[in-house]
């Protein structure tokens, strides 16, 4: 059974750095992040191959790095200038399909995590 687990999650002031971590249970083609905000829909933050090619969402470029270490079936997220609106629970997705035609629209992902709370205050 697929399984994904997330950590790192946390509290931290406004410009403050996190990194969360997925640990999948087996490898998939395609590894993404994606947020929700209480009374909002899902965002999709970023997405990774296993050709290493990313996509990012606008809110978050040049903030947030997504990375994965093949070997472990493992997804980061290093999130660094953390703003509140950063604030929500953050899922990591995977899908053996190829991330272009995912896009960053969870639907696509057939597999998910439970979630890890990241809460940025000013």
């Amino acid at each position: 059974q697929a399984m994904l687990v997330e950590s790192g999650g946390g509290s931290v002031q406004s410009g403050g750095s996190l990194r969360l971590s997925c640990a999948a249970s087996q490898s998939y083609y395609c590894m993404a992040w994606f947020r929700q905000a209480p009374g909002k829909e899902f965002e999709g933050v970023a997405s990774i191959d296993k050709n290493r090619n990313t996509r990012y969402a606008d809110s978050v470029k040049g903030r947030f790095t997504i990375s994965q270490d093949n070997a472990k079936n493992t997804l980061y997220l290093q999130m660094n200038s953390l703003k509140v609106e950063d604030t929500a629970m953050y899922y990591c997705a995977a899908s053996r399909a190829s991330c272009s035609i995912l896009g960053l629209d969870i639907r696509g992902f057939g597999y998910s995590g439970q979630g890890t709370q990241v809460t940025v205050s000013s």
